[in-house]
């Protein structure tokens, strides 16, 4: 016959069939208060001071919960603005010259910035069908060249004769 050891308390409340562990909110630890206080004994009831206690540390618990809310809400806010800030920093390089180091390989590179995007949380710049992250930037050198026209091969309607007959 096969006798297991006691187990761990891991182990016993698998064996139990035990839910995950949830966290208790405000209506149950309200709830667990109220049905401790409908089931104390009425002969030795809870001192006030320990009621206070266990409210004193709900409030405190509550307050914490608003805290960590608060402090989330802030992280995303300035993401949020860590996002615009580097759009805003590569929109305005649009049209500009710029040197880079190539994210692939490393090398020096020069470039015309066509356009910005967001991608990954980064802002990536489109430098002559190049993607390079605005990091990889290493100098701003001024506008970019206007782009060479075409050249016409048939007349362009000004007479260069300057015979005169």
């Amino acid at each position: 016959m096969n006798v297991d050891a006691t187990g761990s308390p891991s182990s016993l409340t698998a064996a139990a069939g035990a839910p995950p562990k949830e966290e208790l909110g405000k209506d149950a630890f309200m709830q667990l208060l109220v049905t401790q206080l409908q089931n104390q004994d009425p002969i030795n009831p809870q001192s006030n001071e320990d009621f206070i206690a266990q409210l004193a540390s709900f409030s405190s618990l509550e307050a914490q919960n608003n805290l960590n809310d608060s402090f989330l809400g802030l992280a995303i806010l300035q993401q949020s603005n860590a996002l615009m800030s580097q759009l805003t920093e590569g929109s305005s390089l649009i049209g500009q010259n710029v040197k880079y180091d190539d994210p692939t390989t490393g090398a020096a590179m020069e470039g015309t910035v066509d356009s910005i995007r967001i991608q990954d949380g980064i802002a990536v710049l489109n430098v002559g069908g190049t993607d390079v992250p605005l990091l990889h930037v290493t100098e701003v050198t001024g506008p970019g060249e206007p782009p060479i026209p075409e050249e016409d091969s048939g007349d362009d309607g000004t007479n260069d004769d300057t015979s005169e007959n």
